[in-house]
């Protein structure tokens, strides 16, 4: 298949989501929006993957490619291309299906659990977690479900996954697909948005990372055999 990688700063790749495209011997593609230039149209690509950033999804005043990468995105639902969102990625596909986003109560940093709803576990992507996984959370931000889909996880904060009910389209607030190295060099960026001290934080990553590794492989994996399924 030919994915499409969509970033949105060198200190936020794809992590194990890009690895797991290599391995699976996929021709791997990326776009990183801020730099500008416009990928391929939508229908070209078999499967769409669309990672975090620093930057907020209403920031448009801030970050005038924000609204390039909605229409892309939206170009993508209609095309019934498969998407993966997550993070700022989940918020901007939520956006483009035409839901609000807005800030959470209260930021989620660090290691969190996330439940599972009865369609989550069910679901053959986000279904490759425990009903309770503990995931790495940096948002400021939330989204509403859009109409068209099914909420599949949730925290006490707030929205963790959804899937559109009609495609292969999904979007999760947590970052299944961080490494060390990006939580470091987070960490390193911007010390004062954590509530605990850097070292805490990178400590307990080094305990749970290989856990957190394997579950984002296993729902890039899954994403990949839907996204194959679809063609």
């Amino acid at each position: 298949m030919r994915v499409l990688s969509v970033t949105h700063g060198p200190s936020v790749p794809g992590g194990v989501f890009d690895e797991a495209v290599e391995a699976t011997g996929h021709t791997l593609e990326h776009w990183q929006v801020p730099d500008g230039g416009s990928p391929d149209r939508a229908a070209s690509y078999d499967a769409v993957m669309v990672f975090g950033g620093s930057m907020h999804p209403d920031q448009d005043d801030r970050f005038h490619w924000l609204a390039n990468e909605e229409q892309f995105l939206a170009d993508v639902l209609t095309a019934r291309v498969p998407v993966f969102g997550v993070c700022l990625g989940a918020q901007m596909l939520a956006r483009a299906a035409g839901a609000a986003v807005r800030p959470a109560s209260v930021p989620e940093i660090g290691w969190l659990d996330v439940e599972l709803t009865a369609p989550g576990s069910a679901d053959p992507v986000l279904g490759m977690l425990r009903p309770s996984a503990t995931v790495f959370q940096w948002h400021h931000y939330t989204f509403d479900v859009p109409a068209n889909a099914v909420e599949l996880a949730r925290s006490s904060i707030c929205t963790q996954a959804f899937r559109l009910s009609d495609q292969a389209a999904w979007g999760i607030q947590f970052h299944a697909e961080v490494t060390l190295p990006m939580v470091t060099s987070w960490t390193e960026e911007d010390p004062d948005e954590l509530p605990m001290p850097a070292s805490e934080l990178r400590a307990r990553s080094e305990e749970v990372m290989a856990t957190s590794n394997a579950q984002g492989r296993a729902l890039a994996g899954a994403f990949l055999r839907a996204a194959a399924a679809s063609g």
